[in-house]
Protein backbone atom coordinates (compact mmCIF):
# COMPACT_ATOMS: atom_id res chain seq x y z
CA UNK A 1 0.00 0.00 0.00
CA UNK A 2 3.00 2.35 0.80
CA UNK A 3 3.76 2.35 -3.33
CA UNK A 4 1.03 5.17 -3.35
CA UNK A 5 2.20 7.54 -1.40
CA UNK A 6 4.15 9.22 -4.51
CA UNK A 7 0.47 9.38 -6.85
CA UNK A 8 -0.49 10.66 -3.89
CA UNK A 9 1.52 13.25 -3.52
CA UNK A 10 1.36 14.50 -6.98
CA UNK A 11 -2.23 14.17 -6.61
CA UNK A 12 -1.94 17.09 -3.43
CA UNK A 13 0.19 19.12 -6.40
CA UNK A 14 -2.51 19.12 -8.90
CA UNK A 15 -5.02 20.19 -6.20
CA UNK A 16 -2.82 23.26 -5.20
CA UNK A 17 -1.23 21.66 -2.06
CA UNK A 18 2.44 23.83 -1.18
CA UNK A 19 5.11 21.14 -1.68
CA UNK A 20 6.42 21.24 1.83
CA UNK A 21 3.01 19.54 3.65
CA UNK A 22 2.37 17.30 0.60
CA UNK A 23 5.75 15.37 0.86
CA UNK A 24 4.15 15.32 4.67
CA UNK A 25 0.82 14.51 4.08
CA UNK A 26 0.76 11.67 1.53
CA UNK A 27 3.33 9.48 3.26
CA UNK A 28 1.90 10.46 6.47
CA UNK A 29 -2.09 9.82 5.57
CA UNK A 30 -0.61 6.16 4.27
CA UNK A 31 1.17 5.31 6.78
CA UNK A 32 -1.75 5.99 9.16
CA UNK A 33 -3.73 4.03 7.10
CA UNK A 34 -1.95 0.95 6.76
CA UNK A 35 -1.39 0.99 10.76
CA UNK A 36 2.32 1.83 11.06
CA UNK A 37 2.15 4.66 14.04
CA UNK A 38 5.51 3.78 15.05
CA UNK A 39 6.93 4.55 11.22
CA UNK A 40 4.25 7.89 11.33
CA UNK A 41 6.21 9.17 14.49
CA UNK A 42 9.69 8.47 12.70
CA UNK A 43 8.62 10.40 9.78
CA UNK A 44 7.56 13.51 10.95
CA UNK A 45 10.68 13.22 13.73
CA UNK A 46 12.82 12.55 10.33
CA UNK A 47 11.59 16.58 9.46
CA UNK A 48 13.96 18.02 12.43
CA UNK A 49 16.61 15.36 11.37
CA UNK A 50 16.77 16.30 8.08
CA UNK A 51 17.58 19.46 8.58
CA UNK A 52 20.22 19.34 11.55
CA UNK A 53 23.24 18.65 9.91
CA UNK A 54 26.15 20.77 9.18
CA UNK A 55 26.98 20.56 5.51
CA UNK A 56 23.28 22.04 4.90
CA UNK A 57 24.45 25.10 7.01
CA UNK A 58 26.19 25.94 3.85
CA UNK A 59 23.08 26.86 2.34
CA UNK A 60 21.57 29.94 4.54
CA UNK A 61 25.32 31.33 4.28
CA UNK A 62 25.77 31.17 0.53
CA UNK A 63 21.74 32.63 0.35
CA UNK A 64 22.96 35.57 2.71
CA UNK A 65 26.07 36.30 0.74
CA UNK A 66 23.57 36.59 -2.63
CA UNK A 67 21.68 38.75 -0.68
CA UNK A 68 24.83 41.19 0.59
CA UNK A 69 26.01 41.62 -2.93
CA UNK A 70 22.39 42.34 -4.49
CA UNK A 71 21.94 44.42 -1.79
CA UNK A 72 25.37 45.95 -2.01
CA UNK A 73 25.05 47.14 -5.48
CA UNK A 74 27.48 43.99 -6.78
CA UNK A 75 24.46 43.49 -9.57
CA UNK A 76 25.38 46.58 -11.14
CA UNK A 77 29.07 46.17 -10.75
CA UNK A 78 29.09 42.74 -12.65
CA UNK A 79 26.45 44.14 -15.22
CA UNK A 80 28.40 47.08 -16.29
CA UNK A 81 32.23 44.50 -16.64
CA UNK A 82 29.59 42.55 -18.48
CA UNK A 83 28.85 45.08 -20.78
CA UNK A 84 31.81 46.84 -21.25
CA UNK A 85 33.06 43.13 -22.65
CA UNK A 86 30.06 42.35 -25.25
CA UNK A 87 28.17 45.59 -24.95
CA UNK A 88 29.16 46.46 -28.79
CA UNK A 89 28.17 42.90 -30.49
CA UNK A 90 24.46 43.59 -32.15
CA UNK A 91 22.75 42.02 -29.52
CA UNK A 92 24.32 43.38 -26.92
CA UNK A 93 22.07 43.60 -23.91
CA UNK A 94 21.16 39.69 -24.48
CA UNK A 95 24.54 38.96 -24.47
CA UNK A 96 25.60 40.86 -21.70
CA UNK A 97 22.50 39.48 -19.87
CA UNK A 98 23.94 35.63 -20.11
CA UNK A 99 27.40 36.56 -19.26
CA UNK A 100 25.94 38.52 -16.09
CA UNK A 101 24.44 35.39 -14.59
CA UNK A 102 27.59 33.52 -15.69
CA UNK A 103 29.33 36.18 -13.61
CA UNK A 104 26.65 35.95 -11.12
CA UNK A 105 26.14 32.60 -10.46
CA UNK A 106 29.83 32.43 -8.88
CA UNK A 107 28.57 35.10 -6.05
CA UNK A 108 24.92 32.87 -5.53
CA UNK A 109 24.44 29.87 -6.67
CA UNK A 110 20.50 30.30 -6.95
CA UNK A 111 18.55 30.86 -10.07
CA UNK A 112 15.86 32.68 -8.66
CA UNK A 113 18.04 35.53 -7.04
CA UNK A 114 19.71 35.60 -10.38
CA UNK A 115 16.23 36.50 -12.32
CA UNK A 116 15.13 38.95 -9.44
CA UNK A 117 18.66 40.72 -9.44
CA UNK A 118 19.52 41.11 -13.48
CA UNK A 119 15.91 40.89 -14.58
CA UNK A 120 14.72 43.56 -12.05
CA UNK A 121 17.84 45.61 -14.09
CA UNK A 122 17.55 44.61 -17.49
CA UNK A 123 14.72 43.18 -18.77
CA UNK A 124 13.42 47.18 -18.43
CA UNK A 125 16.75 48.13 -19.95
CA UNK A 126 16.21 45.91 -22.88
CA UNK A 127 12.82 46.99 -23.60
CA UNK A 128 14.13 50.25 -23.58
CA UNK A 129 16.55 49.49 -26.74
CA UNK A 130 13.83 47.68 -28.54
CA UNK A 131 13.59 44.56 -27.41
CA UNK A 132 10.50 42.87 -26.72
CA UNK A 133 9.48 42.63 -22.90
CA UNK A 134 8.99 38.62 -23.54
CA UNK A 135 12.01 38.39 -24.93
CA UNK A 136 13.63 40.19 -22.08
CA UNK A 137 12.16 37.79 -19.49
CA UNK A 138 12.57 34.87 -21.18
CA UNK A 139 16.72 35.34 -22.14
CA UNK A 140 16.66 36.08 -18.14
CA UNK A 141 15.05 32.85 -17.38
CA UNK A 142 16.87 31.16 -19.36
CA UNK A 143 20.28 32.43 -18.60
CA UNK A 144 19.54 32.30 -14.78
CA UNK A 145 19.01 28.51 -14.80
CA UNK A 146 23.49 29.01 -14.95
CA UNK A 147 22.46 30.07 -10.98
CA UNK A 148 22.60 26.70 -9.75
CA UNK A 149 25.53 24.54 -12.10
CA UNK A 150 28.51 27.04 -11.53
CA UNK A 151 29.59 26.71 -8.21
CA UNK A 152 28.76 27.35 -5.64
CA UNK A 153 25.51 25.38 -6.06
CA UNK A 154 22.53 25.19 -3.72
CA UNK A 155 21.49 21.67 -5.56
CA UNK A 156 24.98 20.01 -5.79
CA UNK A 157 25.26 20.62 -1.76
CA UNK A 158 21.66 18.98 -1.17
CA UNK A 159 22.63 16.19 -3.43
CA UNK A 160 25.91 16.12 -2.18
CA UNK A 161 24.65 15.68 1.08
CA UNK A 162 21.81 13.27 0.61
CA UNK A 163 24.22 10.98 -1.32
CA UNK A 164 27.36 11.28 0.21
CA UNK A 165 28.79 13.06 -2.61
CA UNK A 166 32.29 15.25 -2.23
CA UNK A 167 30.93 19.11 -2.28
CA UNK A 168 34.07 20.02 -3.70
CA UNK A 169 33.68 17.45 -6.55
CA UNK A 170 30.46 18.73 -7.47
CA UNK A 171 31.23 21.86 -7.95
CA UNK A 172 34.37 21.31 -10.12
CA UNK A 173 32.07 19.04 -12.11
CA UNK A 174 29.76 21.84 -12.53
CA UNK A 175 32.43 24.47 -13.86
CA UNK A 176 32.65 23.18 -17.82
CA UNK A 177 29.17 22.74 -18.16
CA UNK A 178 27.67 26.05 -16.91
CA UNK A 179 29.77 27.30 -19.23
CA UNK A 180 28.57 25.42 -22.11
CA UNK A 181 25.29 26.26 -21.20
CA UNK A 182 26.09 30.00 -21.10
CA UNK A 183 27.95 29.85 -24.45
CA UNK A 184 24.98 28.21 -26.28
CA UNK A 185 22.87 30.46 -25.51
CA UNK A 186 25.26 33.45 -26.42
CA UNK A 187 25.28 31.14 -29.96
CA UNK A 188 21.12 31.28 -30.02
CA UNK A 189 21.56 34.95 -29.47
CA UNK A 190 23.53 35.96 -31.90
CA UNK A 191 21.60 33.95 -34.76
CA UNK A 192 18.84 35.82 -34.14
CA UNK A 193 20.56 38.96 -33.85
CA UNK A 194 21.64 38.49 -37.49
CA UNK A 195 17.80 37.30 -38.31
CA UNK A 196 16.27 40.12 -36.23
CA UNK A 197 18.84 42.88 -36.26
CA UNK A 198 18.95 43.31 -32.81
CA UNK A 199 20.52 46.83 -31.87
CA UNK A 200 23.80 47.41 -30.34
CA UNK A 201 23.77 48.30 -26.73
CA UNK A 202 26.84 50.49 -26.58
CA UNK A 203 29.61 51.47 -28.25
CA UNK A 204 33.15 49.57 -28.04
CA UNK A 205 34.68 50.32 -25.07
CA UNK A 206 38.50 50.99 -24.71
CA UNK A 207 41.38 48.86 -23.02
CA UNK A 208 41.61 51.59 -20.54
CA UNK A 209 37.82 51.51 -20.07
CA UNK A 210 37.72 47.69 -19.55
CA UNK A 211 40.03 48.22 -17.05
CA UNK A 212 38.11 50.55 -14.70
CA UNK A 213 35.14 47.90 -15.06
CA UNK A 214 37.31 45.10 -14.42
CA UNK A 215 38.90 46.96 -11.17
CA UNK A 216 34.88 47.85 -10.08
CA UNK A 217 34.21 44.19 -10.60
CA UNK A 218 37.57 42.55 -9.03
CA UNK A 219 36.43 42.21 -5.31
CA UNK A 220 32.88 40.64 -6.24
CA UNK A 221 34.58 38.44 -9.11
CA UNK A 222 37.20 37.61 -6.38
CA UNK A 223 34.39 35.52 -4.36
CA UNK A 224 34.44 32.71 -6.12
CA UNK A 225 38.18 32.15 -6.51
CA UNK A 226 37.99 32.45 -2.52
CA UNK A 227 35.52 29.74 -2.12
CA UNK A 228 36.77 27.25 -4.56
CA UNK A 229 40.30 28.21 -3.59
CA UNK A 230 39.06 27.28 -0.22
CA UNK A 231 38.20 24.14 -0.37
CA UNK A 232 40.61 22.85 -2.65
CA UNK A 233 43.32 24.09 -0.77
CA UNK A 234 42.10 22.31 2.44
CA UNK A 235 41.71 26.09 4.07
CA UNK A 236 38.49 25.04 5.19
CA UNK A 237 35.03 23.02 4.46
CA UNK A 238 32.22 24.16 1.86
CA UNK A 239 29.95 25.61 5.04
CA UNK A 240 32.93 27.29 6.13
CA UNK A 241 33.37 28.55 2.81
CA UNK A 242 30.02 29.86 2.90
CA UNK A 243 30.54 31.63 5.58
CA UNK A 244 33.71 33.20 4.45
CA UNK A 245 31.62 34.39 1.47
CA UNK A 246 29.20 35.62 3.66
CA UNK A 247 31.56 37.99 5.84
CA UNK A 248 33.61 38.72 2.88
CA UNK A 249 30.18 39.97 0.98
CA UNK A 250 29.44 41.95 4.08
CA UNK A 251 32.71 43.36 4.73
CA UNK A 252 33.03 44.46 1.10
CA UNK A 253 30.02 45.70 0.60
CA UNK A 254 30.26 48.00 3.47
CA UNK A 255 33.82 48.91 4.36
CA UNK A 256 35.84 48.56 1.28
CA UNK A 257 32.76 49.48 -1.97
CA UNK A 258 30.41 51.66 0.64
CA UNK A 259 27.11 50.90 -0.97
CA UNK A 260 25.71 49.09 2.00
CA UNK A 261 24.69 50.87 5.45
CA UNK A 262 24.88 49.34 8.76
CA UNK A 263 21.50 50.12 8.95
CA UNK A 264 20.75 48.07 5.88
CA UNK A 265 21.64 44.60 7.63
CA UNK A 266 18.88 43.86 9.33
CA UNK A 267 16.79 43.61 6.34
CA UNK A 268 18.98 42.02 4.71
CA UNK A 269 19.68 39.02 7.28
CA UNK A 270 15.39 38.56 7.03
CA UNK A 271 15.06 38.28 3.57
CA UNK A 272 18.07 35.51 3.77
CA UNK A 273 16.58 34.18 6.67
CA UNK A 274 12.92 33.80 4.71
CA UNK A 275 14.84 32.05 1.83
CA UNK A 276 16.64 29.98 3.69
CA UNK A 277 13.84 28.65 5.88
CA UNK A 278 12.07 27.73 3.03
CA UNK A 279 14.79 26.03 1.35
CA UNK A 280 15.85 23.82 4.56
CA UNK A 281 11.70 22.88 5.52
CA UNK A 282 11.82 21.27 2.24
CA UNK A 283 14.65 19.39 2.41
CA UNK A 284 14.14 18.16 5.95
CA UNK A 285 10.47 17.29 4.51
CA UNK A 286 12.18 15.65 1.83
CA UNK A 287 14.47 13.78 4.28
CA UNK A 288 10.94 12.37 5.89
CA UNK A 289 9.91 11.76 2.29
CA UNK A 290 12.73 9.36 1.65
CA UNK A 291 12.43 7.54 4.44
CA UNK A 292 9.19 6.39 3.48
CA UNK A 293 10.79 5.62 0.23
CA UNK A 294 13.16 3.66 1.97
CA UNK A 295 9.99 1.71 3.99
CA UNK A 296 7.98 1.09 0.06
CA UNK A 297 11.05 -0.17 -1.25
CA UNK A 298 10.70 1.65 -4.04
CA UNK A 299 14.20 2.01 -4.73
CA UNK A 300 14.19 -2.03 -5.48
CA UNK A 301 10.98 -1.59 -7.49
CA UNK A 302 12.14 1.24 -9.65
CA UNK A 303 15.50 -0.08 -10.68
CA UNK A 304 13.77 -3.25 -11.06
CA UNK A 305 11.59 -2.10 -13.77
CA UNK A 306 14.15 0.49 -15.90
CA UNK A 307 16.31 -2.38 -16.02
CA UNK A 308 13.25 -4.40 -18.05
CA UNK A 309 13.37 -1.31 -20.11
CA UNK A 310 16.48 -2.10 -21.34
CA UNK A 311 20.00 -3.36 -20.54
CA UNK A 312 21.73 -0.88 -22.73
CA UNK A 313 23.34 1.87 -20.69
CA UNK A 314 23.16 5.23 -23.22
CA UNK A 315 19.38 4.19 -24.02
CA UNK A 316 18.73 3.99 -20.40
CA UNK A 317 20.32 7.45 -19.98
CA UNK A 318 18.40 8.99 -22.60
CA UNK A 319 15.13 8.07 -20.66
CA UNK A 320 16.33 9.39 -17.30
CA UNK A 321 17.11 12.21 -18.92
CA UNK A 322 13.36 12.52 -20.08
CA UNK A 323 12.12 11.17 -17.06
CA UNK A 324 13.90 14.12 -15.20
CA UNK A 325 12.94 16.66 -17.93
CA UNK A 326 9.18 15.58 -17.44
CA UNK A 327 9.60 15.92 -13.58
CA UNK A 328 11.47 19.09 -13.77
CA UNK A 329 8.37 20.74 -15.11
CA UNK A 330 6.55 20.39 -12.37
CA UNK A 331 8.75 19.67 -9.07
CA UNK A 332 11.54 22.38 -8.02
CA UNK A 333 15.16 21.28 -7.86
CA UNK A 334 16.00 20.64 -4.46
CA UNK A 335 13.12 17.81 -3.94
CA UNK A 336 12.76 16.42 -6.98
CA UNK A 337 16.89 15.58 -6.15
CA UNK A 338 15.95 14.44 -2.19
CA UNK A 339 13.19 12.11 -3.84
CA UNK A 340 14.74 10.83 -6.91
CA UNK A 341 18.49 10.61 -6.17
CA UNK A 342 18.45 7.72 -3.74
CA UNK A 343 16.24 5.80 -6.27
CA UNK A 344 17.78 6.58 -9.19
CA UNK A 345 21.80 6.73 -8.32
CA UNK A 346 22.55 3.42 -6.99
CA UNK A 347 20.88 2.00 -10.54
CA UNK A 348 23.80 3.84 -12.61
CA UNK A 349 26.35 3.63 -10.55
CA UNK A 350 25.58 -0.47 -10.74
CA UNK A 351 25.77 -0.28 -14.27
CA UNK A 352 29.06 1.61 -13.77
CA UNK A 353 28.31 5.31 -14.52
CA UNK A 354 30.19 7.49 -12.47
CA UNK A 355 28.59 8.54 -9.33
CA UNK A 356 29.97 12.03 -9.55
CA UNK A 357 28.96 11.75 -13.51
CA UNK A 358 25.79 11.15 -12.95
CA UNK A 359 24.85 13.35 -9.96
CA UNK A 360 25.80 16.19 -12.82
CA UNK A 361 23.57 14.69 -15.50
CA UNK A 362 20.78 15.04 -12.99
CA UNK A 363 21.73 18.44 -11.12
CA UNK A 364 21.64 20.03 -14.69
CA UNK A 365 18.56 18.69 -15.95
CA UNK A 366 16.37 19.72 -13.30
CA UNK A 367 18.28 22.95 -12.80
CA UNK A 368 17.05 23.50 -16.37
CA UNK A 369 13.46 22.18 -15.29
CA UNK A 370 13.21 25.73 -13.20
CA UNK A 371 12.87 27.01 -16.44
CA UNK A 372 10.87 25.06 -18.19
CA UNK A 373 6.99 25.43 -18.41
CA UNK A 374 4.17 25.02 -17.54
CA UNK A 375 5.72 25.17 -13.44
CA UNK A 376 9.02 26.42 -13.72
CA UNK A 377 10.19 28.79 -10.81
CA UNK A 378 11.97 31.25 -12.68
CA UNK A 379 8.93 31.86 -15.16
CA UNK A 380 7.07 32.91 -12.38
CA UNK A 381 9.51 34.98 -10.75
CA UNK A 382 10.30 36.79 -14.60
CA UNK A 383 6.72 37.22 -15.07
CA UNK A 384 6.40 38.93 -11.66
CA UNK A 385 9.64 41.28 -12.59
CA UNK A 386 8.61 42.17 -16.10
CA UNK A 387 4.77 42.26 -15.80
CA UNK A 388 5.13 39.64 -18.89
CA UNK A 389 2.30 36.83 -18.51
CA UNK A 390 4.49 33.25 -17.94
CA UNK A 391 2.29 31.67 -21.35
CA UNK A 392 4.06 34.30 -23.33
CA UNK A 393 7.67 33.66 -21.96
CA UNK A 394 6.99 30.29 -22.32
CA UNK A 395 6.73 30.51 -26.25
CA UNK A 396 9.56 32.91 -26.09
CA UNK A 397 12.06 30.62 -24.12
CA UNK A 398 11.54 27.96 -26.47
CA UNK A 399 14.97 28.24 -28.65
CA UNK A 400 16.95 28.42 -25.26
CA UNK A 401 15.59 25.63 -23.86
CA UNK A 402 16.43 23.46 -27.20
CA UNK A 403 20.09 24.73 -26.83
CA UNK A 404 20.20 23.99 -23.04
CA UNK A 405 18.63 20.32 -23.63
CA UNK A 406 21.45 19.70 -26.02
CA UNK A 407 24.10 20.25 -23.91
CA UNK A 408 22.54 18.21 -21.10
CA UNK A 409 22.89 15.38 -24.04
CA UNK A 410 26.44 16.27 -24.70
CA UNK A 411 27.07 15.91 -20.53
CA UNK A 412 25.34 12.74 -20.50
CA UNK A 413 27.03 10.81 -23.50
CA UNK A 414 30.41 12.59 -23.16
CA UNK A 415 31.93 12.26 -19.50
CA UNK A 416 34.70 13.99 -20.05
CA UNK A 417 33.08 17.36 -20.38
CA UNK A 418 31.88 17.43 -16.63
CA UNK A 419 34.64 14.68 -15.39
CA UNK A 420 38.00 16.39 -16.59
CA UNK A 421 38.33 18.84 -14.13
CA UNK A 422 37.25 16.60 -10.55
CA UNK A 423 39.95 13.85 -11.97
CA UNK A 424 42.62 16.35 -13.07
CA UNK A 425 42.29 17.97 -9.77
CA UNK A 426 42.16 14.52 -7.70
CA UNK A 427 38.37 15.06 -6.50
CA UNK A 428 36.91 11.79 -8.71
CA UNK A 429 37.98 8.64 -9.95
Amino acid sequence: MLVWFLPLFLLFLLIGLPVFFGMLAAPGLLLWMNGQERDLTLLYRNLYNGMDSFPLMAIPFFMLAGELMNRGGITTRLVEFAQALMGHFRGGLAHVNILSSMLFAGLSGSAVADTSALGSMLIPAMEKQGYTRRFAAAITAASSVIGPIIPPSGIMIIYAYVMGESVAALFLAGIVPGALVGLGLMLVVKLMADKYDFPVASKRYSWGERGQASLKAFFPLMTPVIILGGILLGVFTPTEAAAVAAVYAMFISIFVLRTMGVKELPDVLGRAGLTSAVVLLLVGAAMSFKTVVSLSHTPQMMAEFILTLTDNPLMLLFLINLLLFIVGMFLDAGPAIIILAPILGPVFTGMGVDSVHFAIIMCVNLTVGLATPPMGLVLFVASAVSGERVTTISRAILPFLAVEILVIFLITYFPAISMTIPRLTGFAN
